[in-house]
């Protein structure tokens, strides 16, 4: 018998889902199976950076379906080296690995830095130092990386090798440090830890601490990466370099696609069977990401991709000041923006699903607003727009449970 559910009894019941299901969609805008349309400014969670139906991803895709789905990682995959070179050609690194989400990019990314002190003769060096607030994904060692405790009960003891410091505290992180310490793991923009992000300054401070300490700087850009901060990567901002990234959502467009990047340093630490996956790299996938690169690469759309920032936090600094018994603090950078809340978050998120906008609740009371890259400027003012009726409904009923701002 299934697991019975008001989403569906065949479902496991893990997912909190809002009762509406999309059956098409273009750009940001999506229809509903009632034909209502939503605009949607959440991107499926940053992973539809060009919008929906794109026409170069779909006709990428359609012209690999009709030649190739999969062959296995047992043969060369041209694609694959082309994506693989463009990647390492726009970026600090010298190797890339393929993967089918960001929490795999993650795993390979744990392994990596643990091998690449093991081929020094230094195996006991295995531990990550990560922060408060962050999100690595699912998985028993992801959940351990993020040390969130609602993540981690149930699921038995926690797995070792990640010592977590407080967000914000830079003498916290050297503290941290000990024989065993492999390198230290962020992301540059915490996605589902509130929209906070790391300043140039502490990111530049961390590479020089990793450099004197001898350890690895692992970036996770599996949200903040792929131009949604208005750079190609958020950590370009800094002038800074990782020695370990990884990436996932946007660079395959809706298309599940992750990936590990790496110097060549630590790259040479990993041999033949060190790491594998079976679909990983696959020719759908590889079509796919080739064809956001051909986009997001193109000369001028990063350049866009700011001026919509800075026209859409406009718009919302306009809300703030209308709504100050709403909304504290606008967080984030480029198209990656978060609404620091003085009122529950989700009820922010149900009255803009009620204006049949979608947004997406994060951490630390925050709303998280995450528009494909691609947002057109009448998008951009519907959306504002919708937000607006939303906010002042709430400012009406003068919700009883309101947080005082701090």
């Amino acid at each position: 018998m299934g697991v019975a559910s008001t989403m569906g009894p065949s479902l496991l019941a893990v997912y909190n889902r809002h009762p509406v299901a999309f059956v098409a969609g273009r750009g940001a805008r999506l229809t509903a199976e009632d034909g209502s349309e939503y605009l949607d400014f959440g991107s499926g969670v940053a992973v539809n950076a060009l919008g929906h139906a794109h026409p170069h991803l779909v006709k990428a895709l359609n012209e690999q379906a009709a030649r190739l789905w999969h062959t296995s990682n047992l043969y060369r995959m041209p694609e694959g080296e082309r994506l693989a070179s463009r990647l390492t050609e726009a970026t600090f690194a010298d190797a890339v690995f393929f993967t089918n989400s960001g929490v795999e990019a993650l795993e390979c990314a744990f392994k990596m830095a643990r091998r690449y002190h093991y081929s020094r003769g230094e195996g006991h060096r295995y531990r990550l130092i990560t922060f408060e607030g962050a999100f690595h994904g699912r998985t028993l060692a992801a959940i351990a990386a993020g040390g969130q405790a609602k993540y981690l009960e149930g699921f038995g003891p926690k797995v070792e090798g990640f010592d977590q410091v407080p967000f914000g505290d830079p003498g916290a992180v050297e503290a941290a440090i000990g024989d065993e310490t492999a390198g230290i793991l962020l992301e540059p923009v915490q996605g589902e830890g509130g929209m906070r992000k790391f300043s140039a300054q502490e990111l530049r401070r961390l590479r020089e601490l990793c450099d004197r300490r001898g350890l690895l700087l692992v970036l996770d850009e599996v949200q903040c990466g792929m131009g949604r901060t208005g750079r190609l990567f958020a950590h370009e901002a800094a002038g800074i370099t990782p020695d370990i990234m990884a990436i996932a959502k946007a660079i395959g467009g809706g298309f599940p696609l992750g990936a590990c990047l790496a110097t060549e340093a630590v790259a040479k630490a990993m041999p033949v069977g060190s790491h594998g996956s079976t679909y990983g790299g696959n020719p759908l996938a590889m079509a796919v990401g080739n064809a956001v690169l051909d986009v997001v690469l193109d000369e001028g759309f990063l350049d866009k991709v700011r001026r919509s920032s800075l026209r859409l936090r406009q718009h919302l600094a306009r809300l703030r000041d209308a709504y100050p018994s709403l909304i504290e603090e606008i967080r984030g950078e480029g198209l990656m923006i978060g609404l620091k809340c003085t009122i529950p978050n989700l009820d922010v998120v149900q009255a803009a699903m009620q204006e049949r906008l979608l947004t997406i609740a994060a951490g630390d009371n925050v709303v998280r607003l995450l528009p494909p890259l691609v947002l057109t400027d009448q998008e951009m003012s519907e959306g504002v727009e919708r937000l607006d009726r939303a906010l002042g409904r709430l400012a009406k009923a003068a919700v009883p449970n309101a947080i005082p701002a701090k």
